[in-house]
């Protein structure tokens, strides 16, 4: 399956000023199969090495950081000759070995001829505070699951995929109903490639649930690996309590729904753990929406989300016939799926800063707020085709922004203050907002 973030890999590549390149995302969202296809498809040899039980890759890196040594040391135990020009070093599960993560800064001072991609568990890297990360000396790119739009691709709809990248909204219009069942499929299976690739293989709703828990209870047993003994029953709480705490009315996380009494302080390190590694996005509030929207953050009031909206439907243990009958799905579990989707599309384009507003009362709020280069856009998500904007006409009215954007079941339509854009082509957003609204 293809990825966008494969053309990202390639301007890696050919980059004067390349640095080892370092992939971060939760486990199984693919990123062993993007390296070893890169490697494969770019290179005249692909050298793959797996840091997880390999005793003599460990001893390598204990002596020093002589990169000649350590070069001789992996054609040795590759079995390959290393060609600084034509080869590309894979170090996977980087973080079983703290001083190979090190020797990433010395690859980067002495030898940066060498192309050098690595990945690894963020826990596990967590876990050897004594090990500094090369801050500075990598370069970094983020993997997250298959976007709804790779999700078209995976099931052959490249031209379902073409029609949405060039704005095509009329041709659009005429396959609404195969987008929109398309997209409930999604809201099922998620974007989890073990999860897609079985499911395009058997078509079996019931397989893919199988291997969506499965997934689940490694994450969960990876609590138990990494964190410390003291820390694993709130890791496993705060998890637990994610997708009940998005079905909420106001989805602000709330520790008081973890348990009676819970306070902030004593969850502060699991959600950071659940963040580092990718299992959980944070959309922190901010109190206005001015540039740069970081610095209106309010720390102490966030939503939490899951990496992926199929782990989401399973562990809310819905029922495919609820999430394939109709519009089911986007309404169902009080839209709570439907915006998990949105972000997770949003957080894929890294143009993209995400945060959400609220009134200091409350009683008004925008489910997020995008900045875009220069602008900053409220986005309202609704589940279906009820379009009532209240909050944020009364956004538009209060601060003014170029526009307001929404996304909806309902077919694109451009006002004079409001831009709908259908649910399955946010995707897409920031090359919509790059088109209309360009920086001259």
């Amino acid at each position: 399956m293809e990825r966008i973030v494969y053309k990202e890999l390639i301007a890696w590549k050919h980059a004067n000023n390349r640095k080892p390149l370092f992939l971060r995302g939760a486990r199984q969202v693919g990123k062993t199969w993007l390296m070893k296809t890169f490697g494969q498809r770019e290179y005249k040899k692909c050298i793959y090495l797996n840091f997880e039980n390999n005793v003599r890759l460990k001893n390598v890196f204990t002596e020093d950081f002589d990169i000649s040594r350590i070069i001789m040391a992996l054609e040795i135990e590759s079995g390959e000759r290393i060609n600084d020009r034509d080869t590309l070093i894979i170090f996977d599960e980087i973080q079983e070995v703290p001083q190979a993560l090190t020797s990433l800064k010395y690859f980067q001072e002495d030898a940066p001829q060498y192309n050098i991609i690595a990945a690894g568990s963020y826990l596990g890297i967590a876990m050897h505070p004594q090990t500094s990360f090369p801050v500075g000396k990598v370069d970094f790119l983020d993997i997250y699951p298959l976007t709804f739009i790779e999700f078209l691709r995976a099931m052959k709809e490249d031209k379902l995929v073409e029609l949405i990248e060039i704005f095509d909204w009329d041709m659009i219009k005429v396959f609404k109903s195969k987008y929109i069942n398309l997209l409930r499929q999604y809201f099922y299976i998620g974007g989890m490639p073990e999860v897609v690739n079985r499911f395009l293989l058997s078509h079996d709703y019931n397989e893919v649930r199988n291997i969506q828990n499965n997934i689940i209870l490694t994450y969960e047993q990876d609590f138990s690996k990494h964190a410390p003994i003291n820390e694993i029953p709130r890791l496993r709480m705060v998890w637990n309590s994610i997708p009940s705490q998005l079905a909420k009315e106001n989805r602000k996380f709330i520790f008081g729904h973890i348990r009676q009494g819970a306070r902030s302080k004593d969850y502060e390190v699991a959600i950071q753990w659940l963040i580092d590694t990718g299992l959980a996005h944070k959309v922190n509030r901010v109190n206005k929406p001015g540039l740069p929207l970081m610095a209106y953050k309010d720390i102490n009031a966030y939503k939490l989300f899951l990496v992926d909206i199929g782990l989401m439907s399973a562990m809310a243990k819905l029922n495919i016939k609820i999430l394939l009958d109709g519009n089911a799905a986007f309404e169902e579990y009080k839209g709570a799926l439907t915006e998990q989707y949105v972000l997770q599309q949003l957080k894929s384009q890294k143009e993209l800063n995400i945060y959400y507003w609220s009134s200091e009362s409350s009683n008004s709020e925008i489910d997020f707020l995008i900045q875009h280069q220069t602008n900053v856009f409220p986005l309202e998500v609704k589940a279906a085709e009820n379009l009532q904007a209240k909050s944020l006409k009364s956004f538009f009215q209060k601060y003014a922004p170029v526009t307001s954007l929404r996304t909806s079941t309902s077919d694109f339509r451009k006002e004079t203050w409001l831009i709908n854009i259908p649910l399955f082509a946010i995707g897409n957003l920031a090359s919509f907002l790059s088109h209309i609204f360009a920086v001259k």
